[in-house]
C-alpha cells in the first residue's frame, strides 16, 4: 500500500474498494511466509482486523464515516496498551505480564476515528536503540536491498516495514531520540515527531517520560498531518502547504553535517538546490549548543536516568532475559545521582532557551535525518563495538531535536532506485502545525525532482 491515506479514503467513499478488501490485503501480506510479516509483528489482529473492517463497511453503507481514517488498516508499535492484550515492548521479559485493562489514549482515538488496527509492530527491546535490532522476535529487513539485508532503523522498526511492505496504510510509533524519523528515513517514508506534550502518553510504556513523543510513519506528510491531528485531538482544519518563496530555512553546520556518507551528502545537497530554486532562502547557521549536547548528558543524561528508574526493579528480577545491548545502555545510567539528574534538567532548560534564541529568525531547520544510509544488518549483529558506534551516529541528528523539546519531520529526498535518505525539517516546541505545513511544501518540491 503506497497510496496516501487521502487516496484510500477517497476510494472507499466512492465505493471503488472496501475496508474489508484493504484489511484482507494487509493480512495476506503479513501472513506471506516469503515476506517480513513474522518479524514485523509481535502480534497480528488477523481475522479480528477483517471483522472490524466489515463493521466499518457497514457503517459507511449507512452513511457514517467517523473520520478520513475510517476503514484504513493501521498498525501500532508494541508500546501501546490495547485492552485485553499484553504490551511487551519488544521484550520477552514482559511476555507473561497481565493484559492491559484499557486502551492507551492514542489507541482509543484511532478506534474512535474508525481505523482498523491490524497488529502490534516489532521494535528494539524497550525502544532503547536507533538501529531496530531485536534478538527475541527477529529484525525485519529494510525494504531496500533485501539481498544485502539492511537494518530498518529503530526503535519503531516493524512500524516502518509494515507500511513500506503494504501490511498497513500507516503506523504509529514513538520517538524518544529519533525512533520515528530514523526508520522513516531508512525505509523511504514520511515520519513525524511532534512536540512531546502534544499527544497524550497515557497507556504507553515509557522510555523517558521527559522525551517520549508519539507520531506517525506514513506515505506522505499530509498523511502524517491527518494522523497527528487525530492522535492529538486537534479539531482545527488540517495544515496546508506553506508558501515556499521567501521561506527562511537554516542548515545547522555544527556537528549535524559531520560524517555524512556519499549518498546522504549528495541527496541533501540536491534537496537544498531544489529548495533554493523554488525561492527558499537557505542559510548556513552555526549552532554551538549542538556541540555541547554530549557534555550535559553524562551517563545517558535525562533519558538514561528516567529509563533506569523504570527498569531497575525489572532488571534486578529478570535482567538475564534482556537484550544484553539494551540492558548495558540502561545500566550505564545507574551511576547517576539525584543531583546529577537535577543538574541535567537545569542544563537542558538553559540549552533549550539558547538554541531557541539562535534559531528564532528562521522558519525551520533543515538537515539530514541520518548521516548514513541504512547499513547491513549482519556486521552489527556480530560486533558489539560496531553496533555502538553505528547507534551513536544514527541517533546523532535526531536526538538533539528531542532534547530541544522540538518537533520534526523526515521526508524522503533520495533519487528513485537509490538507498533511501531522509531530509529533516525541524522547529522549536509547539511549532508542529507550521512544521507540517513547511513539510508539505518541501515534499512537493522534492517529489518534482525525483
Amino acid at each position: 500500500m503506497t497510496e496516501t491515506l487521502s487516496d484510500l479514503s477517497a476510494a472507499l467513499a466512492a465505493g471503488r474498494i472496501t475496508a474489508e478488501a484493504l484489511a484482507e490485503a494487509a493480512v495476506a501480506r503479513a501472513r506471506d511466509p516469503a515476506g517480513e510479516g513474522a518479524r514485523v509483528f509481535v502480534a497480528h489482529a488477523g481475522d479480528r482486523a477483517i471483522a472490524a473492517a466489515r463493521a466499518s463497511d457497514a457503517l459507511r453503507a449507512a452513511g457514517v464515516a467517523r473520520s478520513p481514517l475510517e476503514g484504513l488498516p493501521i498498525s501500532v508499535k508494541d508500546l501501546f496498551d490495547i485492552a485485553g492484550e499484553t504490551t511487551r515492548a519488544g521484550s520477552v521479559v514482559l511476555a507473561e505480564a497481565p493484559p492491559a485493562a484499557r486502551h492507551a489514549t492514542i489507541v482509543a482515538r484511532l478506534i474512535a476515528a474508525g481505523a482498523v488496527l491490524v497488529g502490534r509492530t516489532n521494535m528494539t527491546e524497550f525502544a532503547y536503540s536507533g538501529l531496530g535490532l531485536n534478538p527475541h522476535y527477529g529484525t525485519p529487513l529494510n525494504p531496500y536491498d533485501r539481498a544485502t539485508g539492511r537494518i530498518p532503523g529503530g526503535s519503531s522498526s516493524g512500524a516502518a516495514v509494515s507500511v513500506a511492505d503494504g501490511m498497513a496504510a500507516a503506523s504509529i510509533g514513538t520517538d524518544t531520540g529519533g525512533s520515528v524519523r530514523i526508520p522513516a528515513a531508512f525505509c523511504g517514508l514520511a515520519g513525524f515527531k511532534p512536540t512531546a506534550r502534544r499527544v497524550p502518553a497515557r497507556g504507553t510504556l515509557p522510555l523517558s517520560t521527559s522525551l517520549d513523543s508519539i507520531g506517525p510513519l506514513a506515505p506522505s506528510v499530509a498523511c502524517c498531518a491527518l494522523i497527528d491531528a487525530i492522535l492529538a485531538g486537534d479539531e482545527r482544519d488540517l495544515p496546508v502547504p506553506a508558501e515556499l518563496r521567501g521561506l527562511r530555512l537554516a542548515v545547522p553546520t555544527t556537528v549535524m553535517l559531520e560524517g555524512l556518507d556519499e549518498a546522504v551528502a549528495g541527496a541533501f545537497q540536491a534537496a537544498l538546490s531544489a529548495l533554493s530554486a523554488a525561492g527558499v532562502a537557505v542559510t548556513e547557521l552555526a549552532v554551538p549548543e549542538f556541540a555541547t549536547f554530549a557534555g550535559i548528558n553524562p551517563h545517558g543524561g535525562v533519558q538514561g536516568a528516567e529509563a533506569w528508574a523504570w527498569h531497575r526493579a525489572l532488571i534486578a528480577r529478570d535482567g538475564a532475559r534482556y537484550d544484553p545491548r539494551v540492558r548495558q545502555r540502561i545500566e550505564r545510567s545507574s551511576a547517576m545521582s539525584a543531583a546529577d539528574f537535577v543538574d541535567a534538567l537545569h542544563a537542558r532548560t538553559a540549552w533549550i532557551a539558547a538554541v531557541e534564541a539562535r534559531i528564532a529568525p528562521f522558519d525551520a531547520l533543515v538537515l539530514p535525518t541520518v548521516a548514513v544510509v541504512a547499513p547491513p544488518l549482519a556486521p552489527l549483529v556480530a560486533d558489539d563495538a560496531l553496533y555502538g558506534e553505528a547507534n551513536v551516529l544514527i541517533l546523532r541528528n535526531t536526538n538533539r531535536i528531542n532534547f530541544l523539546d522540538g518537533c520534526a519531520l523526515s521526508v524522503p529526498c533520495h533519487a528513485p532506485g537509490t538507498a533511501p535518505v531522509g531530509l529533516m525539517i525541524a522547529g522549536a516546541g509547539g511549532s508542529d502545525r507550521r512544521i507540517l505545513s513547511i513539510g508539505m511544501a518541501v515534499e512537493a518540491v522534492l517529489a518534482a525532482t525525483r
